[in-house]
């Protein structure tokens, strides 16, 4: 899996968990809380209720919503390919306005 150094880092402190605090999500994802409540409520994340309205994310569906919007990318510059994940999946725009190209 790849990931951005801050993701990785981010992840890394909260390896023995299972489930994430929506703050802790949008931390490793560099979004909202409130985009992570908007993607648990599409079906891009799962997440479950504990109590009356505290809500936990499953730290696995975190790992392979980045996983599954990876893409290679060549950097300017260098020699080598370097892979980077892709972020277009997070600005809903960003589909529309390629088209429109």
């Amino acid at each position: 899996m790849l990931m951005t150094d801050e993701a990785n880092r981010a992840l890394t402190g909260t390896k023995e968990k299972t489930l994430l605090r929506v703050g802790e999500a949008a931390a490793v994802l560099s979004v909202s809380r409130w985009t992570i409540y908007r993607w648990v409520e599409e079906g891009r994340l799962r997440g479950t209720k504990i109590g009356k309205g505290s809500v936990r994310i499953v730290r696995d569906s975190i790992t392979s919503l980045i996983e599954a919007h990876q893409s290679d990318v060549a950097v300017h510059g260098s020699d080598q390919c370097i892979h980077k994940p892709s972020t277009a999946f997070l600005d809903p725009t960003v589909a529309s306005v390629s088209k429109r190209q």
